[in-house]
Parts: C-alpha cells; structure tokens; sequence
C-alpha cells in the first residue's frame, strides 16, 4: 500500500511538470531560453497558478459539480465519494473513494484529473436467510486519468452553456450543459474501449444527465439519470437506467479559494438488465 500510494504521489508530479513543458505557451518558453531560466519560469508558473485558475474558471458558469455525473465544467479540486451499493446477489459493495482524487486547471481551457483507485470491499450477505453466498475478493481499483478540454463556454451574464471533450486511457467523452435561470442541466457521452477483456467487458456506452436547481445560496437539489448500453461482451444488447435524486450543499467558502462542498443521494436501478440494485452515495470535495 505504501508503495503504491509513493509512486502515484511521484506519478503526479510527473504529470504536472510534464504538461507544463510540454503544453506551455512558446513565447513562455522562449523567454526561458534567453531569461530567467527554467527554474524562474515554473516557479513563476506556480504563484500564478491561483489567479490562472480564478480566470478560466470566470469564463464559464458556476454550477455545482453533480454526484455522479461528470461535469463539462473546468474544476480545481480534491475529492472523495464513498459508495454504499447493493448487489444483486444479495451482497453490499462497498466503493471507499469512487476513485475520484486531485483535479487541477494547469492550463487555458484544460482540467487534468489523477484519480486515486479506489478500495473496494465485498461486505456479508444482506437480505438474506444465510451468509453462504461466495464474496468477491477485496482489493483496490484501477487508476483512473483524465484530460478534460473546454471547447466552449460561457458564464451566467454570457449565455449560461459550456462545450467540454473528455479522453481517458479507453473513453472519449463529450459533455454540455446549458443554464436557465437557477436551473441548469448538465450531461456526458462516452463510449469505453477495454484495454483487456473486451470479450467480458464489451464496449458499454454511457449517458448521464443531471437535472439541477440552485436555491437559498448554497442548496442544489438535483436529479441524475445514469444510462449504459452495452455493446459486445458478456452482455450484449443490455441496458440499465440508475435514477439518482440527491441533493448538494455548497460552495461554503472557507479562506480565498478554498472551499467545501458535500452532496448525497440514493441510486436506485428502474430496469430488469443492471448491475446492482441500488447505492447510497455521499462525496466530499474541497475546491482551491
């Protein structure tokens, strides 16, 4: 576990200091060459980077991220969520993080997410006369990595709606959302190319959308409908619909950027195909 948790730490900044020489502006790097030199320019980098986020994310509307619906929004984040799920073997799957993790805005337009894996537990038998069902093996999730860019936007004195495109290791997505008022809907489409196990796994489409209300400063009621269809693989031709009401309590500022965010909701599966049968999910997110 140790070890683990050591290399994503070294995989991070990994990442961040290679976007950086790689995404950053020529004319940055050019004055690197004949000025200050590298070390000056990311330092400069990183005490801009409050202000660069401030800025980008004043180019784009202020919604509340959903419970499980990725947002088209650009966030600057840590975040945990915690899954309580009900199989339909009669188990409880317990999803310790829901391999949410560090969301930073490095760049004009751009999100990188290094999600942290999750931990997942195979609790006992619920519902049931007897404990004499077979449990899965405990153990941690995979990693999860994504870029997500801004295609378009604008905030609520502009138009109200953003454009986002979404690629992770196996699943380009596209996002919108559109606002009116106190009310906005935010949506994702996505398709996931397995790199192993595709003949199992399939290549499973999803389509998530929240419905969400903004009320009394800090209150988000919302509604989430959490739809994949599934093509190839084990299941072939199946589809499941989860309906997720929930409701979201923030941004309560805490100093400057700094914030907390908390949401809950039930999730509960309205189709015969599905892989459980319903989940209590609570998520955890301190902006910056």
């Amino acid at each position: 576990m140790r070890i683990r948790f050591r290399w994503l730490g070294f995989k991070v900044l990994w990442v961040v200091a290679g976007s950086f020489l790689v995404l950053a502006p020529a004319s940055a790097r050019a004055q690197s060459t004949s000025g200050g030199g590298l070390g000056d320019m990311i330092v400069q980098f990183a005490d801009d980077w409050e202000a660069r986020a401030t800025r980008i994310q004043s180019e784009q509307p202020h919604w509340v991220t959903p419970l499980t619906t990725v947002t088209p929004r650009l966030e600057q984040e840590l975040r945990y969520d915690q899954y309580w799920q009900s199989a339909q073997n009669g188990h409880a799957v317990n999803n310790f993080g829901g391999s949410k993790g560090l969301e930073l805005i490095p760049f004009q337009n751009t999100e990188v997410i290094l999600g942290i894996p999750a931990w997942i537990n195979h609790g006992g038998a619920i519902n049931l006369p007897s404990k004499k069902h077979s449990v899965t093996t405990d153990g941690w999730a995979d990693e999860t990595f994504l870029v997500k860019y801004r295609i378009a936007s604008a905030n609520e004195d502009n138009g109200n709606y953003i454009v986002t495109a979404f690629i992770g290791f196996s699943a380009p997505t596209i996002a919108a959302g559109k606002g009116w008022g106190d009310f906005d809907v935010q949506s994702t489409l996505g398709v996931t190319f397995p790199n192993g196990g595709e003949d199992r796994l399939g290549w499973p489409l999803a389509w998530n959308t929240a419905f969400q209300y903004h009320c009394f400063k800090y209150l988000w009621p919302e509604l989430e409908t959490n739809y994949t269809w599934f093509a190839q693989g084990e299941r072939t031709g199946q589809q499941q619909l989860f309906l997720t009401p929930g409701i979201l309590f923030g941004r309560f500022p805490i100093h400057d950027r700094l914030g907390v965010t908390i949401g809950t909701g039930y999730q509960v599966a309205v189709t015969k195909d599905r892989s459980y049968n319903n989940a209590v999910i609570l998520s955890g997110r301190i902006p910056f």
